[in-house]
């Protein structure tokens, strides 16, 4: 693995393994923990998959302590190594909220994602749109960090418009989103271009919820991405889905359980079925961004 590559995977698939072991031989968490001389706390974001630093011979450890086969510890060893990787999106690990980088190394590492959104995704969004909100939302930065949130923003927009092997890109995008003006007309216009422009790429799928639809289901469910990672050359998945559930003001949520994700996986479909089609949403994208230079 190339310091270009992600290490997120292989550190909740070293996590899982880490749990599943420790349950094997019936011990707690604490128990584990101060038989290799590491904070309970420690191992608990082993086992989460969202730990800082990943060191090969804790791994060894616990292992050892597990009772783990020589082959099995030889790949939670391997495992290790790929997790202790370090990411590009760590030399912006200033600028990012906490758990965001979490939600980052899981974009990253995805091959599909399905999101609704009421305000442009980060992954669509233009320099211009981009600078405006984080200017809106972070009044007591400077410009030059500004500009490395942005740079951030467009950076994690590549694992959608690479050539090679792209993520898939679901969205269904309220048209609230179109409405709400950010920055000023020429802003908005430019955005909504660029949404219908992406909008025709063969690997993303964007369509509108238009007011006219009213509410799905019976409620709209606020933001959300469910991240899917794909299979492997064994037609396996490699790493069960996650849903990432949006807040600004609260910690960020992530569900990982098959009632959850086959909830939000059911809610997505009813959005998706009313919303406009990928045609007419192209089509409504490029009428308000008219309206918006007259």
């Amino acid at each position: 693995m190339t310091a270009d590559e992600d290490s997120t995977l292989p550190r909740r698939q070293l996590g899982r393994f880490l749990r599943q072991y420790r349950e094997e031989v019936g011990l707690t968490m604490a128990q584990a923990a101060k038989l290799v001389e590491i904070g309970t706390s420690t191992l608990h974001r082993l086992e989460k998959g969202t730990a800082d630093k990943v060191r090969v011979r804790i791994i060894g450890h616990l292992c050892e302590i597990y009772e783990c086969s020589a082959d099995d510890t030889a790949a939670m060893q391997k495992l290790a190594e790929q997790a202790a990787v370090k990411t590009w999106y760590q030399e912006y690990g200033d600028l990012l909220p906490g758990g965001f980088d979490h939600y980052v190394g899981l974009e990253a590492a995805a091959r599909h994602l399905i999101s609704y959104q009421e305000l442009v995704p980060g992954l669509l969004q233009t320099p211009e749109y981009a600078r405006t909100m984080i200017r809106n939302f972070r009044t007591d930065v400077s410009d030059c960090d500004v500009e490395r949130r942005v740079e951030l923003r467009l950076r994690r927009q590549k694992i959608i418009t690479r050539k090679s092997d792209p993520v898939r890109l679901d969205v269904v995008l309220h048209e609230s989103a179109l409405r709400r003006v950010v920055g000023n007309p020429r802003i908005m216009a430019n955005q909504l271009r660029h949404l219908a422009n992406a909008g025709t790429r063969p690997t993303i799928e964007l369509r509108v919820l238009s007011f006219t639809a009213g509410m799905p289901m019976g409620l709209l469910p606020g933001p959300f991405v469910i991240l899917d990672f794909g299979l492997d050359l064994k037609g396996r998945c490699p790493e069960p889905p996650v849903v990432y559930v949006e807040s600004v003001l609260t910690a960020q949520i992530y569900l990982q359980k098959e009632t959850d994700i086959q909830r939000y996986r059911a809610v997505s479909a009813a959005l998706h079925d009313a919303s406009l089609d990928a045609e007419d949403s192209r089509a409504l994208l490029r009428k308000i961004a008219k309206e918006y230079e007259t």
